[in-house]
């Protein structure tokens, strides 16, 4: 399970790392982040909402009869005040222990489920995950991580700060790019230090974005059928200018966006938009292994 600041997601496997079988894949818009996310607190009715999913998860668990679990819990829950008391709350009622790891370790396992997903080569990549509460930026190849960092500057929290009026305005947009130019510097920096070949967006926001482009080509597109994609830069970029522009309800009608990323893919579009520009690399992809497909890769190592 990897319990995210907007996703709950469990995936339940059976086989080995070389032969997987694909028993359950489930994911619930749980948004543990909101009205609190800046703030450090689950509001009650997120908690609630957290403590539902995971009741729900124990029922597929139990009914599928998993032998080994793991639960892993990232930004909204480590850096909550309540946190720890939602945790305290899953063990008693439902059972599970959840994990809390720091923003490292969520790089490092982003990291091997992207590995796992055979779209690194021999020439350095950046990997982007943008989640709910944090971003994971990750420079590697297909050997090892030359560097990583975990940054809290997830879409609910850009939200909260920058998209409070719709669609968002001009001055909003300058004063995020301000924000991301000083938040991420230690990136920047690092990034000067390595030939970038390549960024690849680990699933959630840059799924959209596949969805959303070959959708309105009249491509059908399943995602379960995708392991990795590679964009057009010219046409993701005119995507990511759409919806920046765009209204709630022009999102609302937009085919291939998920209820809960409808909002909050403004921001992460700017996100993308501004790394993308500020590398100034040509080629993007996107795969949809992410953090559970890492921790699978190593509770079957």
């Amino acid at each position: 399970m990897d319990l995210g600041t907007n996703t709950f997601h469990l995936l339940i496997v059976d086989g080995s790392v070389s032969d997987l079988k694909e028993i359950i894949r489930e994911q619930v818009a749980v948004k543990l982040g909101e009205g609190g996310i800046n703030k450090g607190l689950i509001q009650p009715a997120a908690f609630e909402r957290g403590i539902k999913a995971m009741q729900g998860f124990q029922n597929l668990i139990e009914k599928k009869h998993v032998k080994q679990v793991r639960a892993i819990a990232t930004s909204a829950l480590r850096s909550a005040a309540n946190g720890q008391a939602f945790i305290n709350e899953v063990k008693v009622k439902i059972g599970i222990s959840i994990e809390i790891i720091d923003g490292n370790e969520e790089a490092g396992y982003i990291y091997k489920g992207v590995k796992a997903a055979d779209c690194l080569s021999q020439q350095n990549s950046l990997i982007i995950d943008i989640g709910g509460g944090s971003v994971e930026f990750i420079i590697g190849n297909n050997e090892h991580i030359l560097w990583k960092q975990s940054f809290e500057i997830g879409a609910a929290r850009l939200m909260d700060l920058f998209h409070r009026t719709d669609p968002i305005p001009p001055e909003s947009i300058t004063a995020l790019n301000l924000y991301l130019e000083d938040c991420l510097k230690p990136f920047f920096d690092a990034a000067s230090h390595y030939t970038i070949k390549n960024i690849i967006g680990s699933s959630g926001v840059f799924e959209s974005y596949a969805e959303v482009i070959e959708l309105a080509k009249g491509n059908p597109f399943d995602l379960k059928k995708v392991n990795h994609y590679e964009f057009n830069k010219d046409e993701l970029l005119a995507l990511i200018e759409k919806l920046v522009r765009s209204s709630h309800q022009d999102r609302l009608v937009t085919k291939g966006i998920l209820p809960i990323r409808i909002d909050m893919i403004v921001v992460a579009s700017l996100l993308t938009r501004f790394v993308i520009q500020r590398l100034g690399v040509d080629k993007v992809m996107m795969t949809t292994n992410s953090l559970k497909e890492g921790v699978l890769a190593e509770m079957m190592e």
